[in-house]
């Protein structure tokens, strides 16, 4: 017997993704942040834009790998929400072959309230 598919909707943006496992019981959310605050981002902006920069890459690049170790935990992945983040996401993991076996979805929503984050998973995993 085929063991059942695992299934997650992430909605993100630069700052923060939640987490929204698709299970037959309505699960809470789980979130990641970025580390880069905005006290961070007036901190080092004060410093310099070049070092705020490189700075900022640095840590967008620590949260996408946090949620590709995510990622790799399923077989196939919904990436939702607003922001252009989903899309720089599924760039990195498309240059990863660890990624190629999973199947990633990418869909453009609104600012979602966290009910609807989960009735859109719901939504698109049950079609």
């Amino acid at each position: 017997m085929m063991k059942p598919l695992k299934k997650i909707g992430i909605c993100l943006d630069h700052a923060t993704a939640h987490l929204l496992e698709f299970t037959a019981e309505p699960s809470a959310s789980d979130v990641i942040t970025s580390a880069f605050t905005h006290e961070a981002k007036e901190d080092s902006l004060r410093r310099s834009e070049n070092v705020m920069h490189n700075k900022e890459q640095h840590q967008q690049a620590e949260y996408y790998k946090k949620l590709g170790e995510v990622i790799l935990g399923y077989d196939e992945v919904l990436l939702f929400g607003p922001t252009e983040a989903k899309a720089e996401l599924v760039n990195i993991l498309r240059d990863d072959h660890r990624f190629a076996a999973i199947k990633i979805d990418v869909e453009q929503t609104d600012k979602l309230t966290e009910n609807q984050q989960q009735a859109f998973v719901r939504a698109f995993f049950s079609k």
